[in-house]
């Protein structure tokens, strides 16, 4: 039996000839939440863009025939990012892109419908359910549910942004989840309906998290589990939640230094 996990061996990448990740080791299980913490330009971004197969992002191959990442036992590399979403990896982006025409309450239906096809339990009948289901969702986590009918991500605020996304994580039940600098720009009532969103996948559908921050904030509402800091393309340090405690008051220079 496979075990259950996203693991990252040894990950190496590189773009236009720079490498920018230098042999990242990382596992996150079921319902784990994880925060990487790490100055501008450490690579956090860069990490969530390979995982997720952006091609401008070169994975560098070890001398070693096991697969470098793997969800679930499957080796993602070879995958397409949509393959890789339907595995049940799911990424939160620092700037969505705006989808003119395209409502947001058929865009979820359409994606939940083809994500469980073969799971009957969790399937729609009618589009009045599961838009009924979906206003659940929202009045859940605290999404303003007026935002549903309009077009996708199409005039909205950075904050209106965050919050379609944090409706998306939950509605889709992803297995693992990249939040890549979910908290930047939120005022407090937004990080509380990411945080709401976080805690609501991890005990429903026992999502293993990735929180990709700058800062504390965030974290004060979720106390991941476990701190990674990156720096220079490599994890410096891990730890628990007090590590990031630390790191707010510290920086990153000793870190930086090789301390």
């Amino acid at each position: 039996m496979k075990k259950k996990l996203l693991k990252i061996n040894n990950l190496s990448v590189k773009v236009a000839g720079k490498q920018l990740l230098k042999q990242i080791n990382l596992q996150i299980k079921p319902g784990e939440v994880h925060a990487l913490m790490g100055p501008n330009g450490s690579g956090k971004s860069s990490l969530a863009l390979s995982l997720a197969g952006h091609p401008d992002y070169q994975v560098v191959m070890s001398q070693s025939t096991t697969p470098v990442v793997t969800l679930d036992g499957q080796d993602l590399l070879n995958l397409s990012p949509d393959k890789r979403a339907g595995l049940g990896l799911f990424l939160a982006f620092q700037q969505p892109a705006e989808v003119p025409g395209v409502r947001i309450n058929q865009f979820l239906r359409q994606a939940h419908q083809t994500l469980f096809a073969d799971k009957s339990r969790k399937k729609y009948a009618s589009a009045y359910q599961f838009y009924k289901y979906l206003d659940q969702v929202a009045e859940e986590i605290g999404v303003n549910r007026s935002l549903l009918g309009r077009n996708l991500n199409e005039g909205f605020s950075g904050g209106e942004k965050k919050q379609l996304e944090m409706l998306q994580l939950v509605v889709l039940e992803p297995k693992y989840a990249i939040l890549d600098e979910t908290d930047s720009g939120l005022d407090v009532d937004a990080l509380k309906i990411v945080a709401k969103a976080v805690k609501l996948v991890q005990s429903k559908s026992k999502t293993g998290v990735l929180i990709i921050t700058h800062y504390l904030r965030i974290l004060e509402h979720i106390k991941p589990e476990f701190v990674h800091v990156l720096v220079d393309g490599q994890i410096k340090d891990s730890g628990g939640y007090e590590l990031a405690k630390k790191l707010e008051k510290t920086g990153y220079k000793s870190k930086l230094s090789g301390g």
